[in-house]
């Protein structure tokens, strides 16, 4: 858990370092503690003098706690705008608000961070390679899941259609509207 700690805050001053506008805007809540739930990892982070994240006290209560939904890594490879959404902030309303903002905004320039280790062109190379299979990965999950879905509804005979939902509601509703005649009927006799 330790191990994973320092990953994250390792990953997001990174990101925070590659963006001249989030340290300042992070070094005004200089101390404050972040408590980061998502049910099965929870990691304490604190902000530093520089605006930069440092392991959180875990005596300490934090300032702000971020409970994020359990299909958090769907959303971030699928929906991504849905994301923060349905992330639920709760503490101090200054401090939660630029943490928002921040991770909302971050943008990782992983084509810079590649020339550094390989060089320009096969970094522009590399990136290009990777959004293309992360749009073909993409692609091939949400057709999946269609074929998944479309076999389930009229193939298997697993599920209802609309139009099969549909039809047995407006059947229900004409048997009971002939059942309210039939007892009129049968009250008059």
């Amino acid at each position: 858990m330790e191990a994973l700690n320092r990953l994250v805050i390792a990953v997001l001053n990174h990101l925070i370092q590659g963006e001249s506008w989030a340290p300042a805007r992070l070094i005004a809540h200089s101390g404050a503690q972040v408590l980061v739930d998502s049910g099965i990892v929870v990691i304490r982070l604190g902000i530093n003098e520089r605006g930069l994240f440092h392991p959180g006290d875990k005596t300490k209560e934090p300032d702000v706690t971020i409970t994020l939904p359990p299909d958090v890594p769907a959303r971030f490879f699928f929906k991504r705008d849905t994301l923060f959404s349905s992330v639920k902030l709760v503490g101090s309303a200054d401090i939660a608000e630029s943490l928002a903002f921040v991770m909302r905004n971050l943008r990782w320039d992983t084509e810079a961070d590649l020339a550094k280790l390989v060089g320009d062109i096969p970094a522009w190379r590399l990136a290009r390679l990777a959004q293309m299979m992360a749009a073909a990965i993409q692609d091939a999950v949400v057709r999946l899941c269609e074929n998944i879905s479309e076999y389930a509804l009229e193939d298997s005979g697993m599920l209802a259609t609309n139009g099969d939902v549909k039809a047995f509601g407006s059947a229900v509703a004409g048997m009971r509207d002939e059942v309210a005649r039939l007892e009129k009927r049968i009250s008059r006799l």
